[in-house]
C-alpha cells in the first residue's frame, strides 16, 4: 500500500508496510501514482502507457514543467523537459526500491497479529486514581468534573500500597514499571501520593524493578514543595493548560465560575522552568474545542509563556454539545496542524525549538511491530485503579460497569474482557484495512471507539481523520529536517 501527498513543497511517498518514506520529484511522484492505481485494480502497470502519460505531461511541449520536489518555493526548481530516457531511468530506480521491499512491500504482519497480541499478559503500567474529586469544574471533562460519574473519593494509602504490590506481582520480566498519579486532581491527596512513591521505591531493589512515576495536575495545588518532590521522584509531569486566558477560562473554571488561568500559569511557569533546568520531562497539555479551532494560537501563546514541551488534544464529546467539534471544523483544524508544523521548522532553524507530542516520530528506530499492531496495551498490560481498588482497562473506561475487570486484591476476574482487549489490534478493525496510517495509530483508541461507536473494535472516524493529518505533518517535518541536514553537510 502506498500513500502519497504534497505538503510544504515536498512530494512525499510512504510505503505503508515497510514504513519507508521517500521524497521524490514530480515525475517519480506521478509514476508511483500510476503504478499504484494499476496495483489497486489488481493489474501490473502498463509501463509504455505510463511513459506516454508522463511524456504528455512533462515532455517537450507537455502541459507542465517538472520540479525537484525538494521543498523549494513553487516554480523555483523547474527542470528541463523530461525525455523517454529519463522515464526509463526512473523506472529502474523504482524497481530497485521494489526489490528491496521499500516500495509496494507486502504486508507480512497480518498472519501473526493475533499471536503477537495474545501472548502478552504481564502488567507494566497503572493509572492510580488517587482522587475522584477535583477543585475545578471543567465543563468538557470526560470524568464528569473528576468524580467519574460516581461518588467523590480519595484513595487510601493501604489501597494504593496494594495496587503497587499487584503491579509488581503481575509484571513478569518487566523491570521498568510505570505509575501515573491521576484524578480528578491528585494533589488533593498529595500526602498519599508521597507515601506511595516511598513505598514503591522500597519495592525496587528486592524485586528487580524500577518505578517511573508521572503526575498529572491542573496546577491549582502546586507549591514549592510539590515542585521539589516531583523533580526528585517524577519522571514526567503533565500540566493542564488550554492556552490563551479567554480560551482557558471558558471551560476550566473553579466551582464558583472563576477562571483558573491567573492562578495556575505562574505555578506552571515555575514548575516547567525547574524541570527544564534539571533536564526532566514535562508536558503542557491542552484541549481544543469548537470554541478554539485556531488552536495554534494557543500553542504559540504557551510558547510565549516559556513552555517548550506541548500537547494539544481535540475534545471528544457527544455531538450537539456547545464545545463539540463539527464536520465543518475539519478543514480549519487541518490547516492549523500545517501552520504548526511549518512554524516548528522555522523555530528549529532559529535555535528555539518546540516539542509537540503528536509530532514526535522516529522513522528509523520507532516502536517495534508488536506495539505498532497492538497499541497502548489497555486492558492487558495497562490498567486504571479506582480509589476503591477496582480495575478498569484505562482511565476512560472508569465508571462503565461492563468494563470493570476485577480488583487489586483478587486480580483479573473478567477474563472475557481481557480477551477482547487482547485481540483489539489494528487487524481486528475491518475499517483499518485500507488506511495508510494503521501502523502508526495501531487501530486507534479503544475508549474513543467505544464512546463513539459502542464497540472497542469500532473506529472513531473523526479522530482518525485528525490523526492522519497529524501524521502527514509529522512525516513532512522529518523530510524537511533530512533536507536541512543534507544542506548543512
Amino acid at each position: 500500500m502506498i500513500h502519497q501527498y504534497r505538503l510544504n513543497g515536498f512530494n512525499i511517498v510512504l510505503d505503508v508496510n515497510s514504513g519507508s518514506v521517500h521524497c521524490v520529484d514530480d515525475v517519480a511522484y506521478d509514476i508511483i501514482r500510476l503504478f499504484s492505481q494499476a496495483k489497486d485494480e489488481g493489474k501490473e502497470p502498463d509501463r509504455e502507457a505510463v511513459k506516454r502519460e508522463i511524456l504528455k505531461t512533462y515532455g517537450e511541449g507537455g502541459e507542465k514543467r517538472p520540479s525537484a520536489g525538494d521543498g523549494a518555493p513553487a516554480g523555483a526548481a523547474e527542470e528541463p523537459p523530461v525525455t523517454a530516457r529519463d522515464v526509463e531511468e526512473t523506472f529502474a530506480d523504482l524497481d530497485d526500491l521494489i526489490r528491496e521491499e521499500k516500495l509496494f512491500a507486502p504486508d507480512g504482519f497480518a498472519p501473526s497479529a493475533g499471536v503477537l497480541k495474545d501472548r502478552h499478559t504481564e502488567v507494566k503500567a497503572l493509572c492510580l486514581h488517587v482522587a475522584h474529586s477535583c477543585n475545578l469544574n471543567c465543563s468538557y471533562c470526560f470524568a464528569s468534573q473528576g468524580n467519574f460519574h460516581g461518588d467523590r473519593a480519595l484513595m487510601s494509602f493501604e489501597t494504593g500500597k496494594q495496587a503497587l504490590d499487584f503491579l509488581v506481582a503481575n509484571s513478569g520480566a518487566h523491570r521498568n514499571l510505570e505509575v501515573d498519579f491521576f484524578g480528578g486532581e491528585p494533589l488533593l491527596n498529595w500526602d498519599v501520593v508521597k507515601r506511595l512513591v516511598a513505598y514503591g521505591r522500597s519495592l525496587e531493589e528486592g524485586n528487580g524493578k524500577h518505578f517511573r512515576f508521572t503526575l498529572t495536575t491542573n496546577g491549582v495545588g502546586v507549591t514549592d514543595e510539590v515542585i521539589d518532590f516531583a523533580n526528585r521522584e517524577m519522571n514526567n509531569v503533565v500540566m493542564s493548560l488550554d492556552g490563551r486566558k479567554a480560551v482557558h477560562d471558558r471551560f476550566r473554571t473553579f466551582l464558583d465560575g472563576r477562571g483558573s488561568y491567573d492562578v495556575i500559569v505562574p505555578k506552571f511557569q515555575k514548575f516547567a522552568k525547574a524541570r527544564e533546568e534539571a533536564g526532566l520531562e514535562y508536558y503542557i497539555r491542552g484541549t481544543f474545542t469548537h470554541a478554539n479551532i485556531d488552536f495554534t494560537e494557543d500553542l504559540f501563546h504557551m510558547a510565549d509563556l516559556g513552555f517548550t514541551r506541548l500537547s494539544m488534544e481535540p475534545v471528544v464529546s457527544a455531538p450537539g454539545t456547545p464545545y463539540a467539534l463539527t464536520e465543518e471544523d475539519l478543514p480549519e483544524i487541518f490547516r492549523q496542524y500545517e501552520i504548526l508544523a511549518k512554524d516548528m521548522l522555522r523555530r528549529e532553524k532559529e535555535g528555539r525549538p518546540l516539542v509537540f507530542y503528536h509530532y514526535m516520530l522516529d522513522l528509523a528506530g520507532g516502536p517495534c511491530i508488536y506495539k505498532r499492531i497492538s497499541g497502548c496495551g489497555s486492558g492487558t498490560e495497562y490498567f486504571a485503579v479506582t480509589p476503591w481498588g477496582d480495575l478498569y482497562p484505562c482511565h476512560q473506561f472508569v465508571g462503565e460497569d461492563q468494563f470493570k475487570m476485577g480488583d487489586i486484591w483478587q486480580g483479573i476476574t473478567r477474563e472475557d474482557v481481557r480477551q477482547d482487549f487482547k485481540m483489539c489490534n489494528v487487524y481486528a478493525r475491518e475499517e483499518c484495512g485500507d488506511c495508510w496510517a494503521r501502523l502508526y495509530c495501531s487501530g486507534g483508541c479503544a475508549a474513543n471507539a467505544f464512546h463513539g461507536t459502542g464497540s472497542i473494535r469500532g473506529v472513531y472516524d473523526y479522530g482518525c481523520r485528525i490523526f492522519r493529518k497529524r501524521m502527514e505533518c509529522a512525516i513532512m517535518m522529518k523530510v524537511a529536517e533530512a533536507f536541512s541536514q543534507e544542506g548543512a553537510e
